[in-house]
């Protein structure tokens, strides 16, 4: 049975131009959280609480033939423009989503961003839609920020170009890169608060119960950099730790779920990251405890249970070891280091 969401009913013109226009280019297979968290935030900023009329900000779904656009998790959502004159919109925002199964855009809708990069209109890549952005040859001699799980896809497709991981969005003068998510999120709010006001921008977060506005410097929460390879059976086993970091797998329990021996398994570790499984896992946790640790009202204990230690005098130990500061100091710096 298709599942097709409804065509958004029409929405009443102000008769004030709005302060922000976006224009969004949804690929094949896009990611729907993505996309409703950007949109959702113009949607709350554009009007007085949360009644949705375009006042100040304006977004529409463009498209060459007015098909539905299916996401990756099965639903359809119905374009509602034509495309046009780019210069009609301040941002193109392109929507990515399943890496292997995206297909590019259409003839038409690349020659439509080149036309809006020509005319000089912000160029927006979310989750997968910067590979769609560089496929265009619309990147070339900007900086990129890739989600932390397709960090090496980036590098295996597209030569001259190092994607940014360790970050959330990236802005590097018209073109504005995030890695999908609720980060897509922040970079709408990013936008409001350029275009609209900082008040519009965190009504809108507040509203979808997103606490603070993050800016794009905000660390990804996942792999730490030097964990890259492109070795796919330490890149699964790293996935596998990913997603359980708060009660850490054996190495053994590892490899068995990736179907090899765990000598082999350590072999390849060994060789694309020289470190043991064991301890690219530290590695892995007190990443993501240094992350937990940037939120202040989060107790070193709740920090601890979250990033797969035993308590926080566990916690504390490994990470004086491995930083050579306490998990106390670390956060001082780094709350510190946010306020400047």
């Amino acid at each position: 049975m298709s599942r097709a969401a409804s065509p958004a009913p029409h929405r009443s013109r102000a008769p004030s131009t709005p302060r922000l226009r976006v224009g969004f280019l949804l690929a094949s297979q896009f990611t729907l959280s993505a996309f409703a968290n950007f949109v959702d935030v113009l949607r709350l900023a554009a009007d007085e609480g949360d009644r949705s009329r375009p006042i100040h900000c304006d977004w529409h779904v463009l498209s060459s033939d007015m098909k539905p656009i299916r996401a990756s998790c099965g639903l359809s959502i119905h374009p509602d423009t034509r495309l046009g004159d780019p210069r009609s919109y301040d941002y193109i925002v392109v929507v990515g989503g399943l890496l292997d199964e995206v297909a590019p855009l259409p003839p038409e809708a690349m020659r439509f961003l080149k036309d809006a990069a020509a005319a000089d209109v912000g160029l927006v890549g979310v989750c997968t839609g910067a590979f769609l952005l560089h496929q265009a040859g619309l990147m070339d001699g900007y900086r990129c920020c890739v989600s932390w799980f397709h960090h090496e896809d980036f590098l295996d497709r597209f030569d001259g170009l190092t994607p940014i991981s360790d970050q959330i969005f990236v802005v590097d003068r018209n073109r504005l890169t995030c890695s999908g998510g609720v980060s897509s999120a922040h970079l709408a709010a990013f936008l409001v608060d350029r275009h609209v006001g900082a008040a519009a921008a965190q009504k809108s977060l507040h509203i979808m119960i997103i606490d603070a506005q993050h800016q794009g410097e905000t660390p990804q929460p996942g792999l730490p950099l030097e964990l890259s390879t492109r070795d796919p059976l330490v890149r699964g086993a790293l996935v596998r730790l990913q997603h359980a970091l708060h009660a850490p797998p054996s190495v053994q329990q590892i490899a068995d779920g990736l179907g090899v021996s765990r000598r082999k398994l350590e072999r390849h570790f060994q060789a694309s990251l020289n470190l043991s499984p064991a301890a690219a896992g530290t590695r892995l946790r007190l990443a993501h405890a240094k992350l937990l640790l940037r939120e202040p009202r989060l107790a070193q204990s709740e920090i601890a249970a979250r990033s797969g230690f035993a308590d926080a005098s566990h916690l504390q130990r490994v990470f004086r070891a491995h930083e050579g500061l306490t998990p106390s100091q670390f956060r001082q710096r780094a709350l510190s280091q946010e306020e400047v």
